[in-house]
């Protein structure tokens, strides 16, 4: 079947997609967007979150079908780049990734694209969360690399600048 959707912002047609197909599975395998991750395949570990109609889903729970007509955004398309441009080559971070970089939240990586999508999701919310609030809202995404202190950092850091905005 062909799916048509729109993924950071472009209008994206995909076909041969199988009924059963995961739509982290289309966003990886078929439109070479290799952002969100695929770990536990169960919606337990939140490395493949991505927005879906502006809100945070496990990719891997929704069946490509299920994103007929709908709006993806995936971690790439957090990072801004000219309008119209090449989705794969952004030329800048979203605050979120570039508070991640510096404060050293990223190890191996495997789960950074859930977290700084659920993170991005939290701050857009609420642009002055408390510990508890930034802990719950990444609640459902696991590190095994960390003590989650780098991350928490990253969090603060960024909601910081997003608030100091005029």
């Amino acid at each position: 079947m062909r799916v048509n959707l729109t993924v950071n912002g472009a209008a994206e047609a995909v076909d041969d997609v199988w009924e059963g197909e995961s739509l982290l599975y289309v966003l990886r395998e078929r439109m070479g967007l290799p952002g969100s991750k695929n770990a536990c395949e169960q919606g337990e570990c939140g490395s493949c979150t991505v927005y879906l109609d502006g809100v945070p889903v496990c990719a891997c729970l929704v069946a490509a079908g299920q994103a007929e007509g709908r709006d993806v955004r995936t971690v790439e398309g957090l990072a801004g780049g000219p309008p119209g441009g090449d989705r794969h080559d952004p030329v800048r971070l979203d605050p979120v990734q570039e508070a991640f970089v510096e404060t050293g939240a990223v190890q191996c990586g495997f789960c950074t694209p859930g977290l700084i999508v659920q993170a991005h999701d939290l701050i857009e919310r609420n642009p002055a969360p408390a510990d508890a609030e930034i802990r719950e809202a990444l609640a459902g995404n696991l590190c095994r690399c960390t003590g989650y202190e780098k991350i928490l950092d990253a969090v603060r850091l960024a909601a910081g600048r997003k608030a100091a905005r005029p």
